[in-house]
């Protein structure tokens, strides 16, 4: 099964072994058209932040924006999501699918929350899983990721629920009440395979539950 792995430009070698290692078939593009014929599913990889634009902000410490990959992301939700295509929306992914549905962003989480969430490499801490989730199925109420992000979401977008929080309140993923999509502040794909950690869960896991979504709606 194809899954689309939309990405910023750069290296998708991580996304790519996760999803080949969860039994999918990676195709990895940069700005791909919002086409889901011929796809399981899509990925959101991570990247460079929002144009707060697009949630009606001024820009108040967002960085390295991609105003064409913002548009064609958001397309790629309607489109996918519109066909009931699954979508797994990681780190950056997370925070333009709360904004496709109507949610805004923490622009910056301050010193302190930089400082918990975004370090060279990855930082690592607890999530509490709120009970019902995907992520509690998969992990228990109480469980370690890793963290690089200096944005979060902010007002949740309609028809999304909060599904973890990290300790400090800040979001760490967000599930829909009625779509196929699942979306993570963390970086599931560098907590598996040859890059799985003994202090995080294995975020092998979340992969082959969203390929056995996509494998759902093709039946």
């Amino acid at each position: 099964m194809k899954i689309l792995i939309s990405t910023g430009g750069g290296d998708p070698k991580n996304y790519v072994n996760a999803v080949a290692a969860a039994g999918g078939e990676p195709c990895p593009a940069y700005l791909p058209g919002a086409h889901p014929a011929g796809y399981g599913g899509l990925v959101l990889a991570g990247g460079e932040d929002m144009d707060p634009a697009r949630y009606g902000q001024p820009n108040r410490g967002s960085r390295g924006i991609d105003r064409a990959r913002d548009g064609a992301e958001l397309a790629l939700l309607d489109a996918f999501l519109g066909a009931g295509r699954p979508v797994l929306a990681i780190c950056r992914g997370c925070q333009v699918a709360n904004v496709w549905a109507g949610g805004d962003l923490i622009q910056d989480l301050g010193p302190e929350g930089n400082a918990a969430h975004q370090r060279e490499g990855d930082a690592v801490h607890p999530v509490q899983a709120a009970p019902g989730s995907l992520l509690f199925r998969l992990y228990g109420p109480r469980f370690s990721v890793n963290s690089n992000h200096h944005q979060a979401a902010g007002r949740v977008g309609t028809g999304l629920r909060v599904a973890a929080r990290s300790g400090d309140g800040v979001v760490e993923a967000l599930e829909h009440d009625r779509l196929p999509l699942i979306c993570v502040q963390f970086h599931p794909e560098r907590m598996t395979g040859a890059l799985t950690r003994p202090d995080t869960v294995d975020g092998g896991a979340l992969f082959r539950a969203f390929l056995a979504l996509a494998r759902g709606a093709e039946d």
